[in-house]
């Protein structure tokens, strides 16, 4: 009694491999995600995006790591607004950053959708 050999199995199709860079539409709309996460989710949003997509493409990863870089610095003003909150000083910190970070994240959001860099005003770059 032979045994016949099983069947070879079936041809898989390719899925995405980790760190193959993503097509340039792809790449808009994970950075465009991204800074609308950043207005939703704070810094949150940002830094898993980071840390998931910066091997992903360059354009991708400029957009994450100034999106983090503009969390991180409104997280700092937060901060500080809430220790001068005992003075009114601290209540219109947190307002005008409130107010900015919703408009400057709109505009980035915008400005990565039609696949332009941009660069939030007075962040500080701690990440590259």
């Amino acid at each position: 009694m032979t045994a016949t050999p099983p069947p070879p199995p079936p041809p898989q199709t390719p899925g995405p491999v980790p760190g193959q860079e993503m097509t340039p539409a792809d790449q808009r709309l994970w950075s465009t995600l991204t800074h609308v996460g950043g207005i939703l989710f704070s810094w949150l949003a940002p830094l898993i995006a980071y840390l998931v997509l910066k091997d992903r493409g360059a354009f991708v990863r400029a957009h994450t790591a100034t999106a983090l870089n503009f969390q991180l610095t409104l997280l700092i003003v937060y901060v500080v607004g809430y220790i001068t909150s005992f003075f009114i000083i601290g209540f219109l910190i947190l307002l005008a950053a409130w107010v900015l970070a919703i408009v400057f994240g709109i505009m980035a959001a915008l400005a990565a959708n039609k696949g332009e860099f941009y660069t939030y005003p007075l962040s500080i770059k701690f990440v590259r």
